[in-house]
């Protein structure tokens, strides 16, 4: 029932990517033959192409998020992925406050943000660009405002199906664009299409689907499940009434949010191999910490010696360290898991910070509690040593006069 709750409110939540107005062959300067809506960040392209000289021309369409932000587009002349892109990117001059286009190549260190991005020739055919923005010269740069990047470059022979990216970013540094934000939707700006036919490449629909499966499940079972069998066996081992019953518990819950999480695990995997070009470093490499940790928790349960073994005190602390990581870096990933959806501000993190906070409130009171009975067997175990208190009176406490 909770997996239902958190998947519907994550439907209605996360925002959705589909671009939704209507693409233009009109600019005020220029007519073109073929228009194209980006999946991404409302952003449209048109463009004519000419086979008798294998010259193509496009516009971009593309708004600002931030008055000092800047707005880029270009292609990737090997494969649809950000690294080695060749791109013209618009921006306000930091000292006229004109717009500027300037191009730049998006080779491996600007991913990695080694050194600030700098302006340098493309190695393509680019016979022409300029940029405008929407509304003539007399238009300001403001978050929303549109803008228009015009190029005229010449292709390869038989190579009409091109690698178009493009993307925005907060503000500028200099004549260094910053990096963009890293959320999915940015992170999937990336489009294949042939200019001839006027057809993408074939998406993956499920994509929307799949990620909201993955972070549900990943969110039940590595967010709230796995903490709730930590609590169990914290908590409810010293209540003798139980017996082995905490036991059982502790491991079942652990084991069923285990295999829920590989299932969102594997989920994972299949949504970096559905999405060419579009990395989420952080929050992968948590997940796969995470998972490992996981399976080694798991392991550990086949290999637990008795009690009266001499390594049992070793592989309790083992046990303990590594469960404990995993619960923390379990419920760091699934916050992570928002930021990369676009969900940080959003009713689905509330939906998920609720029954943590009760969790943790949970942990809080019981903590408490524990405390103030090892206080107080502690305070009479000081008065039985002081003859304070008879070995008859062990249980009520009882103060001799």
């Amino acid at each position: 029932m909770l997996l239902f709750y958190l998947f519907l409110i994550l439907q209605l939540s996360l925002p959705n990517v589909a671009f939704s107005s209507h693409c233009t062959t009109q600019t005020t300067t220029k007519t073109f033959q073929k228009c194209m809506n980006l999946p991404t960040q409302e952003a449209s392209i048109a463009w004519t192409y000419h086979p008798y000289n294998l010259t193509l021309e496009l516009v971009f369409f593309g708004g600002f998020i931030s008055p000092s932000g800047w707005v880029g587009w270009g292609i990737n002349p090997t494969s649809p992925e950000m690294t080695g892109t060749r791109a013209l990117i618009a921006f306000p001059d930091p000292n006229s406050g004109q717009i500027v286009l300037l191009p730049y190549i998006l080779d491996p260190t600007v991913k990695l943000q080694k050194s600030p991005l700098l302006s340098r020739p493309l190695d393509i055919h680019l016979i022409s660009s300029t940029a405008a923005m929407y509304g003539g010269k007399m238009a300001t740069v403001h978050n929303g405002a549109t803008i228009q990047i015009y190029s005229t470059m010449k292709l390869k022979p038989n190579k009409t199906k091109i690698h178009l990216v493009w993307n925005r970013g907060l503000y500028v540094q200099g004549y260094s664009p910053t990096i963009h934000p890293t959320t999915s939707n940015d992170l999937s700006s990336i489009a294949t299409f042939d200019v001839l036919s006027g057809s993408s490449a074939p998406e993956h629909k499920d994509l929307r689907t799949l990620r909201m499966v993955h972070g549900t499940i990943n969110a039940i079972s590595w967010g709230i499940m796995l903490p709730m069998g930590a609590i169990i066996a914290r908590y409810l081992r010293h209540i003798e009434a139980l017996g082995p019953a905490w036991f059982y518990a502790h491991a079942g819950m652990q084991l069923l949010a285990f295999t829920l999480g590989t299932v969102g695990f594997g989920i994972g995997i299949q949504l970096g191999q559905l999405s060419p070009g579009v990395e989420y470093g952080l929050h992968r490499k948590l997940g796969i910490a995470v998972f490992c940790l996981g399976a080694l928790q798991t392991l550990a349960l086949l290999f637990r010696p008795k009690t009266t073994n001499k390594f049992r005190k070793y592989w309790k602390s083992y046990h303990h360290f590594v469960g404990y990581s995993c619960v923390v870096l379990g419920v760091v990933n699934v916050f992570q898991g928002f930021e990369v959806m676009g969900a940080s501000r959003s009713y689905v993190k509330l939906s998920y910070c609720l029954p943590l906070s009760t969790l943790v409130g949970v942990c809080i009171a019981l903590e408490a509690n524990s405390w103030v009975l090892f206080c107080r067997k502690s305070k009479e175990e000081n008065m039985r040593r002081e003859g304070l208190i008879g070995s008859s009176d062990k249980g009520n406490s009882g103060i001799h006069n």
